[in-house]
């Protein structure tokens, strides 16, 4: 089993430390990028299991970022945060194929569920393929 990464991606820097520091603490390989751009050049760079990004962002929303790495990247799934729930933004996060959408203030403890959960489950989706 490889140890599992995740990307983490928020204008944010509050936010992005405490993400890095948690899941850095749970035995995770962790990126960060403060913007789309840079997520997206951080995943031509190395392998990710899951990206977590925040929706409002500068110069590229989650959702364009989702949209860009379903294209290049279609197998890597993304769970989407928020701080501005609304229900146009719920329904273009599923129309983007993100697995989760999570609101802010998030229950760090839930969310680290739910990435665990996905992650799980994409594993041993690959290994049933490769049987």
């Amino acid at each position: 089993m490889h140890e599992r990464s995740i990307l983490i991606v928020d204008d944010e820097l509050l936010i992005r430390d405490l993400l890095y520091d948690y899941f850095n603490s749970q035995g995770w390989k962790t990126a960060i990028a403060e913007n789309g751009e840079k997520a997206l050049q951080i995943l031509d760079e190395r392998e990710v299991d899951l990206v977590l990004s925040d929706i409002r962002m500068p110069t590229m929303d989650g959702l364009v970022l989702t949209e860009q790495i379903k294209e290049s990247h279609p197998d890597i799934p993304v769970v989407l945060m928020t701080g501005y729930p609304s229900v146009e933004t719920a329904v273009s996060a599923l129309r983007s194929r993100v697995v989760d959408y999570v609101t802010k203030p998030f229950n760090i403890n839930q969310l680290y569920k739910i990435v665990e959960a996905q992650v799980s489950s994409e594993e041993d989706h690959q290994e049933n393929s490769d049987e």
